[in-house]
């Protein structure tokens, strides 16, 4: 998010593309090889318009290494002390260009991940949760720099298979940064992850707090599960994002006794399995190669 609140930018590398419509067809008939099944995500949201960008890529498209990934014209790179985002892209329906780098500079990183089940075949490692971040697209014209969120998730199995539903949300409170993290899985019981996150990469869980039912997403009616201090209000001030399973929001929120705007997603697995949900999919996710 940039420091004036007018722009927001998310990033992630698929390996494996957890909601390729492609990859799952394949898994049906014993051929998911995630490496042929790569992808870059960049979503624009704020001021200019929001664009969407999701191309997947087949396993001839991508390279990697200790420090580096290559997924068809999009790349990251890992010096040690940054992270480089290199992205050239086509928005989906309608198609132009998001081309540029994006920076990621985090202070420290957090020494360890959290198993999302009890087998441990899902992991979650939140690296950084507040980094200084730099922007700078050629297509669509903008440059800012804010703060971000950087984590990487890893499985072994689907993750519709595994969960039904998850919401996370990180409160940042201009030093440390909250991050809360829960999950209904198809085994087992729910699990509720609440961590304090300081700027030198120190982890402190804390007592899960209530939990906060909000209104669904307008167009695609996605709950909006959360957890916050109790007796206080939760409101959602904007809705970045309203997808068929999926929705991504900024809160106004408390947690630990403090005031925050947190990010917020919820991601609805159920729905996501559902074949209208699959069908439509391959409209905002083209595969090339």
């Amino acid at each position: 998010m940039s420091e004036d609140g007018r722009h927001g930018l998310t990033v992630i590398a698929f390996i494996g593309s957890v909601f390729s419509p492609y990859y799952a067809w394949a898994r049906r008939r014993g051929r998911g090889d995630p490496l042929n099944h790569c992808t870059v995500n960049v979503v624009l949201t704020g001021a200019g318009g929001a664009r969407w960008c999701m191309t997947e890529r087949g396993r001839g498209k991508t390279r990697r290494d200790a420090s580096s990934l290559t997924i068809g014209p999009s790349s990251l790179n890992w010096d040690g002390t940054s992270l480089t985002i290199r992205v050239d892209e086509t928005t989906m329906p309608v198609p132009s260009r998001v081309r540029g780098t994006i920076r990621v500079h985090p202070p420290a990183l957090t020494p360890r991940a959290f198993a999302l089940d009890d087998a441990g075949r899902h992991r979650w490692w939140p690296i950084s949760p507040r980094c200084r971040v730099e922007v700078a697209l050629d297509q669509p014209g903008t440059r800012w720099s804010g703060t971000g969120y950087l984590d990487t998730n890893a499985g072994d199995e689907a993750l519709e298979d595994a969960f039904s539903q998850w919401d996370w949300c990180r409160a940042d409170f201009g030093g440390d940064s909250a991050v809360l993290y829960n999950v209904d899985r198809r085994v087992g019981s729910h699990l509720a992850l609440a961590l304090m996150i300081g700027q030198d990469g120190t982890v402190e869980p804390f007592e899960p707090l209530p939990r906060v039912t909000l209104p669904a997403s307008r167009w695609w009616r996605i709950p909006r599960p959360t957890r916050a201090d109790p007796g206080q209000p939760v409101t959602v001030t904007e809705t970045l994002v309203d997808a068929p399973f999926y929705a991504r929001s900024v809160l106004a929120t408390h947690i630990g006794s403090r005031p925050a705007t947190a990010i917020h997603e919820s991601l609805s697995l159920d729905r996501f399995r559902a074949g209208w949900v699959q069908a439509m999919l391959p409209f905002r996710m083209p595969r090339l190669g």
